[in-house]
Formats: structure tokens, C-alpha cells, sequence
């Protein structure tokens, strides 16, 4: 059960600003998470918290009356055409979905919160006229440090004292003349890299940290702005099989060099310098293989990274280090797709009855935004039932 949400570690930093948030922490606060996110200016719950805090809500929903189906994939979106009003027209309406066992559940409001991973389902949407729009998105690769030169650079002489704990940093860099922007993601201080293909096609890196972020290691993503209309232009699926394809390559390279499920991985100076060399220690449970990560991408992804990590070495020196580690591939920061919804319902504005949500709607990057686009999407399905209640009754 959950996706990011349970097997992540819970980071619950945002960028957004939204009435929601203070909710969506007294609720996970409710259900067990620590109480100090509810204060704390980087909010993290932990991997190994996070998991036990799921099934706690879980429990609570289906004392409320809610049905959960575990092993069901939903094989088709069901619809019937009506005319919806005067100003709309015919346009489809969802009826229900049917399942992959052939059960077919019926319903007229739809929310769906498929993650940024769902292919099949967006080929789907696709396939039923759906209406999507391609978004730009970001890939990379996760560089890992030793935590304690990580804590160096940001705390300096401060560097053991114990009320600190492990050492985060947030860097970005913009390329103003080929207009690319570099920037970390996901920064896991005292964490782990995980491999996390969602179908064993390529290799994906990820990367957590338990509550207490007592691992000897700090990763982040590194990742590089792709623009849609730049990349792909007119090609809705782009995004979708440019990722596809990056990932495959990680693989062919774990492949090619001997392994099997291990991460591609390539030490920071040999990558810089273009050349083979040994891999260090790394957290990733899955073990890593020495790689040329630095032909995956070509030589503007290559260079506009190099850029970056100049830069961010001048904000952090030593960043650029002999002990650094990339691990590919960074590949799932968001969707490369978006499905349109109407500003004020957040219905699709091609299928009455579809509520689309959350990351893979590409309303959302990460565990406290989707919670608070899935609260506005609640808020959006009561208020069409009062508007039809109102109508009713007047």
C-alpha cells in the first residue's frame, strides 16, 4: 500500500503555500507520526516511521465505511455520452472502471491519483481522449557524500556538536544563455540510494532517510530541467518515452559491466574527467557497478551538470569531491505529463466526473502537496453535490 508516500521517508518539505498544510500534519501527527512536524521547518516523518504510519490510516478509513482493494488494477475508465448544459455540450462522462479480473464497479465521480509512474494508465487516457498536455520535468542522477564532509561544509567547526544532527543543503543553478537550469532534489541527509524501477524494464535511483538520519552517508538528485515544447514539441508521449528509454540505457550499462539489479554508478572526478574508474562505498542496498554514467545523457547534459557542480562547489567548497558518487538514473522528480482541470471544479475539462490528482496529474511534487491537492479535490466534489442539492431544492 502507498506509493512515494510509504516507501519514501516522509520529507514533507514544500514549496507551495496552501491553507492545507497545518492539516495535513495534525492528521499524520493523529495517525503517529512525531509531533515535531507539525513546528519544524523541515519536516521529516522517516522511512522507518512512515510505514507504520500508513496502515494506521488505512485501519481508520475502513472503520468509516471505505472499501479498499489491494491487487486490483484498473484495466479500463468506463464512460457515456450526455450533454452536460448548455455551455458544455455532449462531452463524456465517467460511469465507472473496470477492473483487470473483468469486475466492473460503477460510479459518477472518479477521483483519480494514479502517481507520476503509471504509464499504462496515461497510454489509456490517452487512448479514450482524455485530454493531456505535455509538461516539462527533470532528470539526472543522485550524487552521494559522506555525511561527515557534508557536515564540514555546512557546519565548519560546529561540526560534531550533537544537537546539530546530519547536515542538508539546497543548491540550484540557472544557465541563462541556453536557458537550462540545474538544481537538487530530494536531499536525504544521513540516507540511503534505492533502486526503484516500477517494472523492471531500467534502473531508477532514489533515495531515503530514516527518522533519525544515522547513516554514514548524505544523496540528493542532481537533476536537469527538460522542456517539453523544446524537446518534444508536438509529441504528447515524449516525455514519457524519453524516460523510458533513459532508464533502459542505466540498465544496459548495469548489464554490460557484469550486473544484474545493482545501481550505474560512476565516482564525481572520473565523471568530470570523462574516464573508467572504481567505485567507492555506497549506501545503496542494492549494490552499484562502475559505469560511464557521463555518456548516458550526451554532452550537453554532461556539460550543463559540470557547470552546475562548479558552481555549487563555490557555494559549498568540496563539494566537488574524490569521495563523491553518482548513481543513475534520476528520473521520476515529476510527470512529464499534466491532465487539465477546470480552475474553479478541478474536474478534466474534457470528461465530466474525472477528478484528476495529485503528482501523476501533475498537480503536485511530493507527499504534502498531493495531501493538499487531494483535500481541494474533496472540497471540489462536496461543492458540486451542494450546488446540485441547491438547484434541487430551488
Amino acid at each position: 500500500e502507498g506509493g512515494a508516500g510509504l516507501f519514501s521517508d516522509g520529507k514533507l518539505i514544500t514549496r507551495i503555500k496552501s491553507t492545507h498544510i497545518p492539516y495535513v500534519m495534525q492528521r499524520l501527527v493523529q495517525f503517529g507520526a512525531p509531533k515535531e512536524i507539525e513546528y519544524l521547518s523541515n519536516p521529516h516523518v522517516g522511512s522507518d516511521k512512515i510505514r507504520r504510519v500508513i496502515p494506521v490510516m488505512r485501519e481508520h478509513l475502513l472503520k468509516l465505511g471505505c472499501q479498499i482493494r489491494f491487487n486490483a488494477k484498473v484495466a479500463e475508465i468506463l464512460t457515456s455520452s450526455q450533454s452536460e448544459s448548455e455551455t458544455s455540450g455532449s462531452r463524456p462522462v465517467i460511469s465507472g472502471v473496470r477492473l483487470t479480473n473483468g469486475e466492473t464497479i460503477e460510479c459518477d465521480q472518479l477521483v483519480l491519483a494514479c502517481g507520476h509512474s503509471a504509464e499504462d494508465m496515461f497510454q489509456h487516457l490517452h487512448d479514450i481522449g482524455v485530454k493531456l498536455e505535455g509538461k516539462s520535468f527533470a532528470v539526472g542522477l543522485r550524487i552521494e557524500h559522506p555525511q561527515s564532509l557534508i557536515n564540514e561544509i555546512q557546519f565548519r567547526e560546529y561540526k560534531d556538536h550533537p544537537k546539530l544532527g546530519a547536515a542538508n543543503y539546497k543548491l540550484a543553478f540557472h544557465d541563462k544563455k541556453d536557458g537550462v537550469g540545474v538544481y537538487s532534489f530530494c536531499m536525504c541527509p544521513g540516507g540511503y540510494v534505492l533502486s526503484c524501477s516500477t517494472d523492471g524494464k531500467g534502473v531508477v535511483s532514489n533515495g531515503m532517510s530514516n527518522f533519525k538520519r544515522n547513516s554514514k552517508f548524505a544523496n540528493a538528485a542532481i537533476v536537469m530541467t527538460i522542456d517539453h515544447q523544446k524537446n518534444f514539441g508536438n509529441q504528447l508521449l515524449g516525455g514519457l518515452e524519453f524516460r523510458r528509454q533513459l532508464e533502459a540505457e542505466g540498465l544496459e550499462l548495469v548489464k554490460k559491466a557484469g550486473g544484474q539489479h545493482e545501481l550505474p554508478a560512476q565516482n564525481l572526478m572520473a565523471f568530470m574527467d570523462g574516464r573508467a574508474a572504481p567505485v567507492g562505498a555506497s549506501s545503496s542496498p542494492s549494490g552499484v557497478v562502475s559505469t560511464r554514467l557521463d555518456r548516458i545523457m550526451g554532452e550537453e547534459f554532461k556539460k550543463h551538470l559540470i557547470q552546475a557542480l562548479e558552481n555549487f562547489d563555490r557555494s559549498m567548497k568540496g563539494f566537488i569531491s574524490p569521495e563523491a558518487l553518482l548513481h543513475g538514473i534520476e528520473s521520476r522528480t515529476s510527470c512529464p505529463l499534466r491532465i487539465p482541470r477546470h480552475d474553479e471544479t478541478l474536474e478534466s475539462i474534457s470528461h465530466a466526473g474525472l477528478f484528476p490528482a495529485g503528482e501523476g496529474a501533475g498537480y503536485a511534487g511530493g507527499i504534502t502537496s498531493a495531501a493538499c491537492d487531494g483535500i481541494r479535490i474533496a472540497d471540489g466534489i462536496c461543492h458540486k453535490f451542494t450546488a446540485i442539492q441547491s438547484h434541487i431544492h430551488t
